[in-house]
């Protein structure tokens, strides 16, 4: 990929989408695309074709998604999975239709099966049932998987997918109804400080393990694969290190100097027991995380108090 090449970033202004733009440019692409959604709906399939007719990019980079946690899942299965996926569909499509050379669909681990043996290879997709609490949106990233491994095999297009583990960073969303745990804990930990360090109540056990990757990094990762044609069309991207919900929560009061009590509520689910990457397929071909959990956490709690008056506009 030439560095005047036109890529076309899908959800440029989200997390994903906003950390890619600014590696891209940092690493020189001086040609990059991007469509708010009152300019583009991805959902229209009409609009979307005649984008990439009209823009013909080189690549496109599919960092567009309706997402949340636990309770956003739950409370809107159908949004999550029919949005979802009309967004990759129509992109996907469009790229196959006009000739688009590379193509980079983001997914999530959420794709592979609850009880999966840990760490998770790329294999295990398909093999076994799905945790309840998000599978409307890892049946619509699965669809989207196969769909480019399809046309991978098909019409050997260097159509690639990317499975990361959980993400947090900058621009995150810390809405606490549909935001992610990360997130999700800077702004209860820091409003509990401001409430004179009022107790704070978390979901579930605090046991299960989660992996956490900074967007940063993944943006890295996306580069990665924009610039070499990878051999195979499914790459999980991660750490390879977990850490307990608990040890995370203690990790975050301590960033923001929380000194109040911590309630686990466990009425509440916990979710899937453990969610560890196997990165080593990416990280063999040359790829590998460099930011730390506390050095992102640290990064992400800097950026949230920097922006507070943004953040606090979405209520709790």
């Amino acid at each position: 990929m030439k560095k005047d090449s036109k890529i076309y970033i899908a959800g440029h202004r989200g997390m994903v989408g906003s950390a890619v733009w600014r590696a891209l440019e940092a690493a020189g692409f001086n040609n990059l695309i991007g469509k708010t959604s009152k300019e583009l709906d991805l959902r229209n399939q009409t609009e979307v074709n005649s984008f990439i007719i009209d823009e013909k990019p080189d690549a496109i980079i599919d960092a567009a998604a309706r997402v949340g946690g636990i309770l956003a899942n739950n409370e809107f299965p159908y949004q999550f999975l029919m949005e979802n996926m009309q967004i990759q569909n129509n992109l996907i499509h469009s790229a196959y239709e006009n000739d688009i050379s590379k193509f980079i669909f983001l997914g999530s681990s959420c794709i592979y099966p609850k009880l999966a043996e840990q760490p998770l290879k790329e294999e295990y997709l398909l093999t076994a049932s799905l945790e309840p609490t998000n599978e409307w949106y890892a049946i619509a990233k699965i669809s989207g998987v196969k769909l480019c491994e399809a046309i991978r095999n098909q019409f050997g297009r260097d159509f690639v997918s990317l499975m990361p583990t959980n993400l947090y960073g900058s621009f995150d969303n810390f809405d606490l109804k549909t935001s992610h745990v990360l997130p999700a804990m800077i702004r209860k930990f820091h409003e509990a400080k401001e409430n004179n360090h009022a107790t704070v109540t978390l979901w579930g056990s605090g046991a299960p393990k989660r992996e956490f990757l900074h967007v940063d990094d993944m943006a890295k990762a996306i580069i990665f694969a924009l610039e070499n044609k990878l051999p195979e069309h499914l790459y999980n991207v991660g750490t390879g290190i977990d850490i307990t919900i608990r040890q995370l929560a203690e990790n975050i009061q301590k960033e923001v100097g929380h000194t109040g009590k911590i309630d686990w509520d466990t009425t509440k689910p916990d979710g899937t027991p453990r969610k560890l990457l196997d990165v080593s397929k990416l990280n063999n071909l040359g790829w590998t995380s460099k930011i730390n959990l506390q050095s992102g956490i640290k990064i992400t709690y800097d950026w949230f108090l920097k922006n507070i008056e943004k953040v606090k506009e979405v209520k709790m």
